[in-house]
């Protein structure tokens, strides 16, 4: 794997690790995301708000490349996304990298880390 991108992705944990006292997995990361995306903090979410977050993170980050276009908000206030062109084929250690690379570029320009 790319030793920058491992640089960068090891130096965002450790930052997010500072900022909520936990080492987070890139399930967590993608939550957040999500919540962030979504705008609105509960105390408690379902499991199917939870996956819905995720989703919504994975759309918001892959658009960067012109994956997914946001299509707007429901009256609840949730994104929805359009998925614009498929995602070449990969393994599961190309979409590791692909998503990594991803959610960096979205604390970079979009958290300003």
């Amino acid at each position: 794997m790319n030793l920058q991108l491992e640089f960068e992705w090891g130096k965002l944990k450790n930052r997010l690790q500072e900022q909520f006292g936990a080492n987070p997995e890139m399930e967590a990361i993608l939550f957040l995301i999500g919540v962030r995306e979504f705008g609105k903090i509960k105390s408690v979410y379902t499991k199917e708000e939870k996956i819905d977050l995720m989703h919504i993170a994975t759309c918001k980050v892959l658009s960067y490349s012109g994956f997914y276009s946001l299509d707007g908000k429901d009256a609840e206030g949730w994104p929805h996304w359009e998925l614009i062109q498929n995602l070449p084929p990969l393994n599961l250690k190309e979409q590791e990298i692909l998503i990594k690379a991803h959610v960096i570029h979205y604390f970079k320009t979009e958290v300003l880390f």
